[in-house]
């Protein structure tokens, strides 16, 4: 069985995307690691870094690659690509 893909996710603290964005994840059952960039403006810059420049929360990583936010990852899973970013096995 493949290793699932490492899902990483930039947040804050009250984001209503980023909770619905985490509860996708976590109703597929999908481990994450979250970064809380809400108190931090060093960990904001990082995050918009990777993200070529985009600002808002969240940011999603998907092994390394920037996926985008909420609306992205909702649109992934709702056209079944979603899965095949993660490595996971529908068998």
């Amino acid at each position: 069985m493949a290793k699932a893909a490492r899902v990483e996710i930039y947040t804050t603290m009250f984001c209503p995307y980023c909770y619905r964005a985490k509860s996708l994840l976590a109703n597929k059952g999908v481990d994450y690691v979250e970064y809380d960039v809400g108190g931090s403006s060093d960990a904001r810059s990082k995050m918009s870094e990777r993200a070529d420049g985009r600002h808002t929360v969240p940011q999603i990583f998907i092994a390394g690659e920037g996926i985008g936010g909420s609306d992205e990852l909702a649109e992934l899973e709702r056209t079944g690509k979603l899965d095949h970013l993660l490595g996971v096995s529908l068998v």
